[in-house]
């Protein structure tokens, strides 16, 4: 499905989040702060050996890598080559093989019903238009194949930090969607409709005890998130934004400590999965 926009204005956009993605050091992120995530997706998925499994805006394979560790055979997609590239590197280091290949969420290059489990960890609620992407994730899993999501919360802390972002960010183009509302079960399954059934979500919570204090989570984002670099880059040129927006992210973590001695924190996501019709 093409997303609601001019091709060429959907091209640049998604030049745009190619180049974002490929800023500061994704990969590094992920294994510091969330390397258990994509076990717990491809866990839910119940992933057996010998599956056909997509992982859509798979990054550098948190999740893939889990799966094809189950023995399945796996395909993991996304639109920025350089996490990819990473991903290869670390799968190769596991002695493990995976087609490593780059697609737009919104338009997978695959054949319809190709795949028994379609996932996403992380990924797919940053494609800009929602409904085209969850159309390509049920269309390329075959009839009663699973889908499986693990998106961060509106309301937990992920969500919130985009939510502090936004007065400093440039304003999002016509027709996109903010990414944390795939956090939503309400909202998810209103894109899945009746094309999935057995939807099963839960909540759930990853601790993060990485940083000293707010500050260094400030900091650790500013040089490693691609997000938070870019917002940074739009208002480097105003110093009295780019403070308030350090005390804004400050603040975001103080808020969510739990005062053990060091920064404590835990991050709120939605693990959905659901069974494609037959």
């Amino acid at each position: 499905m093409i997303a609601p926009t001019t091709a060429p204005a959907d091209r640049a956009l998604k030049d745009k989040h190619r180049a974002i993605w490929a800023l500061g050091d994704y990969p590094a992120l992920a294994a510091d702060l969330i390397p258990g995530l994509g076990q717990i997706l491809a866990d839910a998925c119940e992933i057996r050996a010998g599956d056909r499994v997509l992982d859509v805006a798979a990054g550098s394979g948190n999740a893939a890598i889990p799966a094809a560790r189950a023995g399945a055979r796996v395909v993991a997609s996304d639109l920025t080559p350089e996490l990819l590239a990473a991903g290869h590197r670390q799968a190769e280091q596991q002695g493990l093989t995976l087609d490593w290949r780059q697609a737009d969420a919104e338009a997978l290059p695959f054949s319809d019903g190709e795949f028994n489990v379609v996932m996403s960890c992380l990924g797919v609620m940053f494609a800009p238009h929602h409904q085209a992407a969850a159309d390509e994730l049920v269309r390329v899993c075959r009839p009663g194949g699973t889908i499986g999501l693990l998106n961060w919360t509106p309301e937990g802390f992920i969500g919130q930090m985009f939510a502090a972002m936004k007065p400093y960010a440039p304003p999002p183009p016509a027709g996109a969607q903010p990414p944390p509302l795939w956090g939503s079960e309400q909202h998810v399954r209103g894109l899945l409709g009746d094309r999935v059934t057995g939807i099963s979500a839960r909540r759930g919570a990853v601790r993060v005890e990485l940083f000293a204090q707010a500050e260094d989570f400030r900091d650790y984002f500013k040089v490693r998130y691609g997000p938070t670099i870019a917002v940074y880059q739009s208002i480097a040129d105003d110093p009295g934004r780019t403070q308030a927006l350090d005390q804004a992210l400050t603040d975001l973590a103080r808020r969510h400590d739990h005062g053990t001695g060091t920064t404590s924190m835990e991050w709120e996501y939605l693990l959905l999965t659901g069974r494609k019709h037959p």
